[in-house]
């Protein structure tokens, strides 16, 4: 059995050697497009004409960067993306907190309070998973309008929490279903409450599942466009309308660098959330995809 084990060693290891070769390549394809942004953002317009698009920086600059956050025109206004950037995580922050916390108690409530329909309950909730954007523009245009918040920042963190629910609670509803129902029922007989038994008993686990679903939530609203450009007016507009009127806003010479740097700038939380916390994701998904 060991010469066996020691024949395939060789090809073992070429095989290794040639997965890890694959995947390298399919990493480098797939960091170039974010490599050509950078190196354009940091050049000089001249440069930009003179030079090939993978060319090096031969005098690196950040003028593109601020004007790109202070000085470009977005449509008729010239006042940069950095007001714009501002509004996104004024929307996006209680938007992830509010659905989030829904998901959460709404995961807990199907799984350990369980009462007549909670299936058929989850089943329409999921089924919000899958309904497109564009077929309620219209409905949730009016609903707005009816609730006197169209136009602001409220209606667009209400509509994202809208949208959020239905997979929050998919997160958290598998998550809760492997945690022993012994134990709430166990703190039942303590006189626990529904809060309670929430508080102290499935809120302390659950910190895996509410870092995938902020990751989740923070990503999709931050990088949301066909919400943002319906539901919103000037003032309260996310950064990433801002960046596709700055991109389509033409005035004279097109600034590649500026473009570039505003795309930089639109793309730059989402990038250090995955940087930062895209290891947690993963082991909170994998906490999450055995429970039954």
């Amino acid at each position: 059995m060991a010469n066996v084990i020691r024949r395939q060693t060789p090809a073992a290891r070429l095989f290794r050697g040639l997965l890890y070769g694959v995947l390298i390549l399919a990493a480098l394809f797939y960091i170039l497009p974010l490599v050509v942004m950078l190196m354009t953002s940091v050049k000089p317009l001249s440069e930009i004409s003179a030079g090939s698009l993978l060319s090096l920086p031969q005098n690196p600059t950040l003028t593109p960067w601020t004007k790109a956050w202070g000085e470009a025109c977005t449509g008729m206004r010239c006042e940069g993306v950095g007001g714009y950037f501002w509004n996104s995580f004024a929307i996006v922050i209680p938007a992830v907190l509010i659905s989030t916390t829904i998901g959460a108690l709404n995961g807990y409530a199907l799984t350990k309070w369980r009462f007549k329909g909670s299936e058929l309950v989850f089943a329409l909730m999921l089924f919000g998973c899958f309904i497109p954007f564009q077929v309620v523009l219209l409905p949730m245009a009016q609903t707005l309008g009816w609730l006197g918040i169209s136009s602001s920042r409220a209606g667009l963190i209400l509509v994202h929490v809208v949208f959020g629910i239905a997979f929050t609670t998919l997160f958290f509803r598998n998550f809760y279903v492997g945690i022993p129902n012994e134990l709430v029922s166990a703190a039942k007989l303590d006189g626990a409450g529904f809060f309670r038994i929430f508080w102290r008993i499935l809120l302390p686990v659950s910190a895996p599942i509410i870092v995938v679903s902020v990751i989740w939530q923070f990503t999709q609203i931050w990088n949301d466009f066909l919400f943002g450009v319906a539901f919103s007016a000037h003032n309260t507009q996310p950064v990433t309308v801002a960046l596709n009127n700055l991109v389509n806003t033409s005035t004279g010479v097109r600034e590649y660098n500026v473009d570039m740097a505003a795309a930089m700038i639109a793309a730059l939380p989402t990038l250090v959330v995955y940087v930062l916390a895209g290891k947690y994701f993963v082991r909170g998904l994998t906490a999450g995809s055995v429970k039954g």
